[in-house]
C-alpha cells in the first residue's frame, strides 16, 4: 500500500470524477484498434497525445491527420508532444514542433514532454509555455515532468504530470505536500506494469494523491526497452468500467 500522504484538510476524497490522459499510442497504422476504441462513446476521455516520431514527424501524415480528424470530431482533446529533453532543446525547435502540430494535424494543445522540474529552469519553461499558448490560442498545456518538480510549475500549465512510471514505485509513492493547495484535475498520473488484481488499489492511490488525470496499464517497458503506452492495455474495457461513464472534453 502506498503511503497516502495528502493532508490538507478535505482534500483526500474517493469521489474525484477520474478520467484518461493517453500519453500516446502506436502510429495509427500498426495500432488501429487503440485510436479507434479512444472513439467509443462514454469513454472518460481527457485528452490524447499525437505522438509522431518525437513530435510532429518531418511531414504531414494521413494517418495520423485522419485519427485525429476522427477523435476531434468524438469531442476528444488532441495534445501534441513537444519534447522539452530536459531543458536542453533550444526554444526555436520547440515552438517549431508546435507550429506542427497546429498546422498538419490542428491540436488542442501540447504535452512539454520531459519537462525540467527544478527551480533554475522556470523562466525558460514560462517563455516556451506562453508562446504556446499564444500560438495554439488558449490552447491546453501540460507539463511532462514525470515526477513532483518545483512548485513554481504548477502556475505555467494548466496539468501537470507528477508521476510517470512503473507500479513498483507508485504503489509506495508520496506525494508532495504543496500540490494540496491544487484541485485534482491539475494532476495527471500515468503508471506501468499495474496487475489487473491491483487495479483497485492503483486508483484508490491516485483519489488520495488527488490526481484526476491517469493512465493505467498491464504493459511494461521491459527494463527501459520498450514503450509501454503504444499498445492499450489488456483491461482497458474493465478499467473504462470501474471509472464509469463520462462525457469527453
Amino acid at each position: 500500500m502506498s503511503y497516502l500522504t495528502r493532508t490538507a484538510a478535505g482534500s483526500a476524497s474517493t469521489d474525484l470524477e477520474l478520467g484518461f490522459g493517453v500519453p500516446g499510442y502506436a502510429h495509427p497504422l500498426v495500432a488501429p484498434m487503440e485510436w479507434d476504441e479512444l472513439t467509443r462513446p462514454g469513454t472518460p476521455l481527457h485528452w490524447v497525445v499525437l505522438n509522431v516520431d518525437s513530435g510532429p514527424g518531418e511531414r504531414p501524415d494521413p494517418r495520423c491527420l485522419e485519427a485525429t480528424g476522427r477523435l476531434r470530431n468524438a469531442g476528444v482533446r488532441v495534445l501534441g508532444l513537444v519534447d522539452a529533453a530536459r531543458g536542453l532543446r533550444p526554444f526555436g525547435e520547440m515552438v517549431a514542433d508546435a507550429r506542427r502540430h497546429l498546422d498538419w494535424y490542428k491540436a488542442d494543445g501540447f504535452v512539454l514532454d520531459r519537462c525540467p522540474t527544478e527551480r533554475a529552469a522556470l523562466s525558460d519553461v514560462r517563455r516556451t509555455a506562453d508562446e504556446l499558448r499564444a500560438l495554439g490560442d488558449g490552447a491546453h498545456l501540460v507539463l511532462g515532468h514525470g515526477t513532483h518538480p518545483h512548485p513554481g510549475y504548477a502556475e505555467i500549465a494548466d496539468q501537470l504530470v507528477t508521476f510517470s512510471g512503473p507500479w513498483t514505485e507508485y504503489r509506495w509513492s508520496q506525494v508532495a505536500e504543496w500540490t494540496a493547495d491544487y484541485p485534482p484535475e491539475r494532476f495527471c498520473h500515468f503508471v506501468h506494469g499495474v496487475p489487473r488484481g491491483h487495479l483497485e488499489e492503483a486508483l484508490r492511490i491516485a483519489r488520495w494523491q488527488g490526481a484526476a488525470t491517469i493512465y493505467f496499464t498491464d504493459r511494461s517497458d521491459r527494463g527501459g526497452t520498450v514503450d509501454p503506452w503504444e499498445a492499450m492495455p489488456g483491461y482497458w474495457d474493465e478499467i473504462v468500467s470501474r471509472i464509469g461513464t463520462g462525457v469527453s472534453e
